[in-house]
């Protein structure tokens, strides 16, 4: 028996409450009344064109997430704007600009008079079931690393697609997927969102692969990594041989001289979709778990070729 797709709304605190049509019609009728007077309160139209646009502002959001999923309360407010212009309406959907705004400003205005962070603390489960506070730090540094060298993109919209994604109590997976997809949604705008995409991808693929080899959490910059591939190259061969999954011959190569031979920078060569391509279909896994970096994937290739060189 299917089970019927659910909604959910990331609120701007960072919880989750359940997808409500009520609340958008509730608040399409209050910018009715805000334009029209009191009048429009008992109008038929007014309740009719409130429907209407509740209705619009579902469907879309049930096509854009089919199986259902969490959409944050900003998304949802600029499609009842959206849905309010394409029906004529453009002075209600200008109240409903200002009323969003208003908002805005008293609820950055209770925060700071009550010495609140404006953004809320969120938390990360991570894979041993413990919430950690999301480190802001580290995500700031993650995308300064996947700007680097490019032109025509900007960390702004990407951290704000993040942070519309965001809830608390998400698994770092799902943080992970949150990033990554922040930046694909730009590629259509400037087509060098395919690297940033593509690094921040590399990002998620380094952290399941390094704490896969070495059993413990381990998160590293490309710059940091750099001083490490070598080694990685070591110990993927040696630890995909003890799960059967490579031979072991190849432990058997001058694996110093190999690993000084890899090139860490050429991972940033990648475009988004080629290294979905290598992370789904090439890389070794164990259990669905990626234990290879892009350069030791090329490198363990041409190994295989030269097995009988060895």
């Amino acid at each position: 028996m299917s089970t019927q797709p659910t909604w959910h709304v990331i609120k701007r605190t960072g919880d989750l409450a359940p997808f409500t049509p009520e609340k958008i019609r509730i608040a399409v009728s209050k910018a009715f009344i805000a334009t029209l007077g009191d009048s429009a309160e008992v109008s038929s139209r007014v309740r009719a064109q409130s429907l209407k646009t509740t209705e619009a502002v579902t469907q879309a959001l049930k096509r854009r997430l089919p199986d259902g999923g969490r959409i944050h309360i900003e998304d949802i407010q600029d499609q009842v704007e959206l849905a309010l212009m394409r029906s004529g309406e453009h002075a209600v959907a200008r109240a409903y600009v200002l009323y969003r705004e208003a908002h805005a400003r008293q609820r950055s205005e209770s925060a700071r008079a009550q010495g609140a962070p404006e953004k809320p603390v969120l938390h990360i489960t991570g894979s041993d079931g413990q919430r950690r506070p999301l480190d802001r730090e580290r995500l700031a540094a993650m995308l300064d690393e996947a700007l680097e060298g490019l032109e025509g993109v900007s960390a702004t919209p990407v951290l704000d697609g993040i942070e519309r994604s965001l809830f608390d109590g998400m698994t770092e997976r799902d943080l992970a997927d949150a990033i990554i997809l922040s930046a694909r949604n730009l590629i259509d705008r400037e087509p060098d969102y395919t690297y940033v995409a593509a690094r921040l991808l590399l990002d998620k693929l380094r952290h399941e692969a390094l704490t896969r080899l070495w059993q413990e959490p381990i998160h590293l910059t490309q710059a940091q990594l750099a001083e490490q591939y070598g080694e990685t190259l070591k110990r993927t061969l040696q630890v995909g041989a003890e799960l059967e999954l490579l031979d072991p011959e190849l432990t058997r190569f001058d694996l110093d001289t190999l690993g000084r031979a890899l090139k860490p920078e050429r991972d940033f060569r990648f475009t988004y979709l080629g290294l979905q391509t290598l992370y789904d279909r090439y890389c070794i896994h164990d259990h669905g778990t990626r234990i290879e970096l892009p350069q030791i994937f090329f490198m363990r290739v041409a190994m295989g070729l030269a097995i009988n060189e060895v």
